[in-house]
């Protein structure tokens, strides 16, 4: 156990247009070099592509596509008597979300496509239809959690 105290969360500002953390959030981690303009303005093109190719809301497809991403499950490596198992641990709701957020950001950038506003667009909407790569990433973690399902019992 650390001996320094804890380190508080002070949470995130919502959104100024969609009065959203989570949105908030989201432009955090895909800003480049600090320039959270660039952040806001690529999130903003996504949502109006979203918003052009489906005629909804695309602060719901947004938050659908999260939620679908999020693990449930991912693997730890644990050493026990000279052997290294991976144990499967549940993970707390803020660390899934920022796995959710990192991969979609990560399968976006390595798309194909006109500008990043489009490619982002394309990711959020095929986690929202729970297919593409970030989609695959969460899938693979599960299966690997599921497959070590033996070595549950070195939890800690």
């Amino acid at each position: 156990m650390g001996r320094k105290k804890k380190s508080i969360d002070r949470g995130v500002a919502p959104d100024a247009k969609y009065n959203s953390v989570v949105v908030s959030k989201f432009v955090n981690r895909m800003m480049w070099e600090g320039k959270r303009s660039v952040g806001t303005k690529l999130i903003n093109n996504a949502f109006e592509e979203i918003r052009k190719k489906t005629g909804e809301e695309p602060l719901d497809i947004f938050l659908k596509a999260i939620d679908n991403v999020k693990p449930r499950l991912e693997v730890k490596s644990r050493r026990v008597g000279g052997a290294t198992y991976q144990v499967p641990v549940e993970i707390r709701e803020s660390r899934r979300e920022a796995l959710a957020m990192r991969w979609i950001i990560k399968a976006a950038r390595s798309r194909n496509g006109r500008g990043m506003g489009e490619r982002l667009a394309v990711e959020l909407l095929d986690a929202f239809n729970k297919t593409g790569a970030a989609i695959k990433k969460s899938e693979d973690t599960f299966k690997m959690a599921e497959a070590n399902k033996a070595f549950a019992h070195y939890r800690w």
